[in-house]
């Protein structure tokens, strides 16, 4: 009896055990996973912030297509605004005769009208941010030679500048003196002759408005500043004097 040994069982203590390192695995597994849940977010967050600092062009895209539908409001009475383009196209609204550049009175309102629903767009955030400058294009059929089409081209822009800047005093869309100086800073003329001819020399004989936007990195600019006087339309002077001297080499 006393030389019998006496041998303990350990299996019970280690069954007793195993519960505790399982619960101690799936928690270091939820401790990992919850940290990768974590890392990955963080990553993400911290990509987002360095795409958008590497990438800031993608907020200009995005002003100047919010500018676009701003100006798109003002479509109406044959006037379209092609977004994709940035260009105002009026249409039979302002078209032109053959080797005319005279622009009849309800036209001339119908332009000052549009203008100044274009200014006020021209004022939302987005626009008054990186909208450059509005070009004024005319436009010819493809009679004649090249050198005559773009004299006629640009006096058919410089006659739309005409009307805007005018003081009609019959004319309820006259524009003010600040919506004037608006024009002057922000209005160029541009002469583009017979290119992007139409399929009919009628819808070719036209006037457009040209959207320019400011690249990255460009300073605002704008047209004319000095603040001087209007001064009268040159177009008239011209005609004036010519029918002046005709009128004269016909007298006696």
């Amino acid at each position: 009896m006393f030389g019998s040994r006496i041998i303990l069982k350990k299996g019970s203590k280690d069954e007793a055990e195993k519960p505790f390192w399982i619960s101690y695995a799936d928690l270091m597994t939820s401790l990992m996973v919850l940290f990768l849940v974590v890392m990955s977010v963080t990553l993400l967050a911290v990509t987002k912030k360095l795409d958008e600092s590497t990438n800031p062009g993608k907020e200009r895209d995005e002003d100047i297509k919010t500018c676009l539908s701003h100006v798109k409001e003002t479509e109406g009475d044959g006037i379209i605004v092609d977004e994709a383009n940035h260009l105002i196209n009026f249409g039979t609204q302002a078209l032109f005769k053959f080797r005319d550049y005279s622009i009849p009175p309800d036209t001339a309102t119908r332009l000052r009208a549009f203008t100044r629903r274009l200014l006020d767009k021209a004022h939302e955030p987005e626009c008054k941010k990186w909208l450059k400058r509005v070009e004024v294009e005319g436009y010819t059929d493809r009679t004649g030679d090249y050198l005559y089409n773009l004299n006629l081209s640009l006096n058919r822009s410089h006659r739309v500048m005409c009307v805007l800047l005018s003081d009609p005093l019959a004319d309820p869309n006259a524009l003010t003196l600040q919506e004037q100086e608006e024009i002057r800073k922000l209005f160029l003329v541009g002469g583009y002759s017979s290119n992007s001819s139409k399929e009919t020399d009628i819808d070719s004989r036209r006037i457009e408005f040209q959207l320019h936007f400011l690249a990255l990195g460009d300073s605002p600019e704008r047209g004319d500043d000095s603040g001087g006087k209007l001064g009268r339309c040159q177009l008239d002077i011209v005609r004036n004097d010519r029918t002046y001297r005709q009128t004269s080499e016909l007298s006696p």
